[in-house]
């Protein structure tokens, strides 16, 4: 027996592992990747407003892929919205008065 010939045909696809997506870099990766540059190019006190017409997914998505991805880096970020509107902004670290990420 060599225990090949027992095996059911394949129900699912296969692809290389090459292939295979990693992370989360799917739908959302360009629209994150842009609000991170412009929310690190950001002046200290301003918010981004994005207009919720050109954002690609519901706000509750961005949001959602932006909070995943700001954690994983370690960028505190805020969000609020409007009927319109998603605003986001920076928020102060705890540990600097300057709410730029330092110290003193």
């Amino acid at each position: 027996m060599d225990g090949e010939d027992h095996f059911k045909p394949m129900k699912w696809e296969s692809i290389f592992q090459a292939d295979v997506p990693k992370g989360r870099d799917g739908k959302h990766k360009q629209i994150i990747a842009q609000l991170l540059n412009d929310i690190d190019q950001l002046k200290k006190g301003s918010a981004l407003k994005i207009p919720l017409s050109e954002l690609p997914d519901s706000k509750e998505n961005i949001r959602a892929a932006l909070s995943r991805v700001s954690r994983q880096r370690g960028i505190p970020l805020a969000t609020s919205s409007t009927d319109d509107f998603l605003y986001i902004w920076k928020e102060p670290s705890k540990g600097g008065a300057d709410g730029d990420g330092s110290k003193g």
